[in-house]
Protein backbone atom coordinates (compact mmCIF):
# COMPACT_ATOMS: atom_id res chain seq x y z
CA UNK A 1 0.00 0.00 0.00
CA UNK A 2 1.23 3.38 -0.75
CA UNK A 3 2.28 5.19 2.04
CA UNK A 4 -0.13 7.99 1.68
CA UNK A 5 -3.09 5.99 0.47
CA UNK A 6 -4.26 5.35 3.67
CA UNK A 7 -4.26 9.02 5.05
CA UNK A 8 -6.15 9.99 2.03
CA UNK A 9 -8.66 7.19 2.56
CA UNK A 10 -8.86 8.19 6.26
CA UNK A 11 -8.91 11.92 5.02
CA UNK A 12 -11.43 11.19 2.02
CA UNK A 13 -14.04 8.94 4.38
CA UNK A 14 -14.23 11.39 7.30
CA UNK A 15 -14.50 14.47 5.35
CA UNK A 16 -17.30 12.70 3.54
CA UNK A 17 -19.45 11.08 6.31
CA UNK A 18 -18.93 14.40 8.33
CA UNK A 19 -19.86 16.37 5.88
CA UNK A 20 -22.72 14.74 4.75
CA UNK A 21 -23.98 14.30 8.47
CA UNK A 22 -23.01 18.06 9.69
CA UNK A 23 -24.10 19.82 7.08
CA UNK A 24 -27.71 18.01 6.35
CA UNK A 25 -28.06 18.09 10.33
CA UNK A 26 -27.91 21.81 10.38
CA UNK A 27 -30.04 22.46 7.45
CA UNK A 28 -32.42 20.49 8.68
CA UNK A 29 -32.64 22.15 11.98
CA UNK A 30 -32.07 26.03 10.34
CA UNK A 31 -35.23 25.46 8.00
CA UNK A 32 -37.42 23.71 10.69
CA UNK A 33 -36.28 26.71 13.09
CA UNK A 34 -36.79 29.64 10.41
CA UNK A 35 -37.43 28.63 6.80
CA UNK A 36 -34.87 31.49 5.48
CA UNK A 37 -32.88 30.59 2.36
CA UNK A 38 -30.95 33.07 3.78
CA UNK A 39 -30.22 31.13 7.53
CA UNK A 40 -29.54 28.22 5.89
CA UNK A 41 -27.24 29.23 3.30
CA UNK A 42 -25.41 31.23 5.47
CA UNK A 43 -25.51 28.24 8.03
CA UNK A 44 -23.69 26.06 4.79
CA UNK A 45 -21.15 28.25 4.19
CA UNK A 46 -19.94 28.84 7.55
CA UNK A 47 -19.94 24.74 8.43
CA UNK A 48 -18.17 24.49 5.36
CA UNK A 49 -15.04 26.51 6.83
CA UNK A 50 -15.32 26.09 10.12
CA UNK A 51 -16.71 22.16 10.77
CA UNK A 52 -14.13 21.72 8.04
CA UNK A 53 -11.14 22.99 9.67
CA UNK A 54 -12.12 21.58 13.00
CA UNK A 55 -12.55 18.24 11.95
CA UNK A 56 -9.06 17.91 9.77
CA UNK A 57 -7.85 19.76 13.20
CA UNK A 58 -9.46 16.52 14.78
CA UNK A 59 -7.65 14.28 12.46
CA UNK A 60 -4.49 15.84 12.50
CA UNK A 61 -4.45 15.49 16.37
CA UNK A 62 -5.60 12.14 16.14
CA UNK A 63 -3.25 10.73 13.91
CA UNK A 64 -0.72 12.47 15.68
CA UNK A 65 -1.65 10.21 18.82
CA UNK A 66 -1.53 7.48 17.05
CA UNK A 67 2.54 7.77 16.71
CA UNK A 68 2.53 5.73 13.76
CA UNK A 69 2.65 7.91 10.80
CA UNK A 70 4.93 10.14 9.21
CA UNK A 71 4.40 14.22 9.18
CA UNK A 72 3.97 13.50 5.81
CA UNK A 73 1.00 11.21 6.37
CA UNK A 74 -0.22 13.52 8.97
CA UNK A 75 -0.28 16.63 7.15
CA UNK A 76 -2.02 14.43 4.53
CA UNK A 77 -4.87 13.35 6.04
CA UNK A 78 -4.99 16.78 7.89
CA UNK A 79 -5.52 18.22 4.10
CA UNK A 80 -7.81 15.40 2.87
CA UNK A 81 -10.53 15.87 5.84
CA UNK A 82 -10.62 19.46 5.35
CA UNK A 83 -11.17 19.57 1.78
CA UNK A 84 -13.40 16.96 1.27
CA UNK A 85 -15.41 18.12 4.14
CA UNK A 86 -15.39 21.53 2.48
CA UNK A 87 -16.37 20.55 -1.17
CA UNK A 88 -19.07 18.02 0.22
CA UNK A 89 -20.57 21.07 2.90
CA UNK A 90 -20.24 23.59 -0.40
CA UNK A 91 -21.82 20.77 -2.77
CA UNK A 92 -25.22 21.48 -0.69
CA UNK A 93 -25.31 25.28 -2.21
CA UNK A 94 -26.48 23.83 -5.45
CA UNK A 95 -30.46 23.07 -5.00
CA UNK A 96 -30.17 25.92 -2.05
CA UNK A 97 -29.82 28.46 -4.88
CA UNK A 98 -31.42 26.37 -7.87
CA UNK A 99 -34.28 25.01 -6.08
CA UNK A 100 -37.32 26.93 -3.49
CA UNK A 101 -36.38 25.81 -0.23
CA UNK A 102 -38.80 22.52 0.87
CA UNK A 103 -37.72 21.38 -2.52
CA UNK A 104 -34.12 22.11 -1.87
CA UNK A 105 -33.90 20.43 1.37
CA UNK A 106 -35.57 17.36 -0.08
CA UNK A 107 -33.12 16.94 -2.89
CA UNK A 108 -30.08 17.85 -0.38
CA UNK A 109 -31.44 15.15 1.74
CA UNK A 110 -31.26 12.25 -1.26
CA UNK A 111 -27.80 14.05 -2.05
CA UNK A 112 -26.49 13.11 1.21
CA UNK A 113 -27.62 9.55 0.99
CA UNK A 114 -26.71 8.71 -1.85
CA UNK A 115 -22.93 10.04 -0.87
CA UNK A 116 -23.47 7.58 2.13
CA UNK A 117 -24.70 5.35 0.83
CA UNK A 118 -21.99 5.11 -2.67
CA UNK A 119 -19.04 5.08 0.68
CA UNK A 120 -20.65 2.67 2.47
CA UNK A 121 -20.81 0.09 -0.11
CA UNK A 122 -17.27 0.96 -1.02
CA UNK A 123 -16.03 0.78 2.50
CA UNK A 124 -18.20 -2.51 3.01
CA UNK A 125 -16.84 -4.48 -0.09
CA UNK A 126 -13.21 -3.57 1.12
CA UNK A 127 -13.90 -5.33 3.78
CA UNK A 128 -15.80 -8.38 2.74
CA UNK A 129 -18.82 -7.28 4.71
CA UNK A 130 -22.58 -7.31 3.35
CA UNK A 131 -22.83 -3.54 1.54
CA UNK A 132 -26.52 -3.88 2.07
CA UNK A 133 -26.32 -4.22 5.85
CA UNK A 134 -23.73 -1.68 6.14
CA UNK A 135 -26.21 0.78 3.64
CA UNK A 136 -28.88 0.35 5.68
CA UNK A 137 -27.12 1.28 9.09
CA UNK A 138 -25.15 4.33 8.33
CA UNK A 139 -28.53 5.47 6.11
CA UNK A 140 -30.61 5.10 9.34
CA UNK A 141 -28.37 6.74 10.95
CA UNK A 142 -28.35 9.47 8.63
CA UNK A 143 -31.97 10.04 8.75
CA UNK A 144 -31.73 9.92 12.70
CA UNK A 145 -29.59 13.22 12.76
CA UNK A 146 -31.98 15.27 10.58
CA UNK A 147 -35.15 13.65 11.78
CA UNK A 148 -34.11 14.73 15.56
CA UNK A 149 -32.39 17.29 14.12
CA UNK A 150 -35.21 19.22 12.32
CA UNK A 151 -37.49 18.71 15.69
CA UNK A 152 -35.20 20.18 17.72
CA UNK A 153 -34.97 23.39 14.92
CA UNK A 154 -38.66 23.57 15.21
CA UNK A 155 -38.80 23.64 18.94
CA UNK A 156 -36.19 26.30 19.07
CA UNK A 157 -37.93 28.58 16.30
CA UNK A 158 -41.35 27.97 18.76
CA UNK A 159 -39.96 28.61 21.66
CA UNK A 160 -37.78 31.60 20.43
CA UNK A 161 -40.06 34.34 18.39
Amino acid sequence: MDSLQRPVTTGVSFGLVSGVITTLGLMSGLYGGTHSVKVVVGGVITIAVADAMSDALGIHVSEESRNVNTPGQIWMATLTTFVTKFLVALSFLVPLLMLELSVAIIVSIAWGIGIISLLSYRVARRQGISPGIAIAEHISLTIAVVVLTGFLGEWVGAEFQ
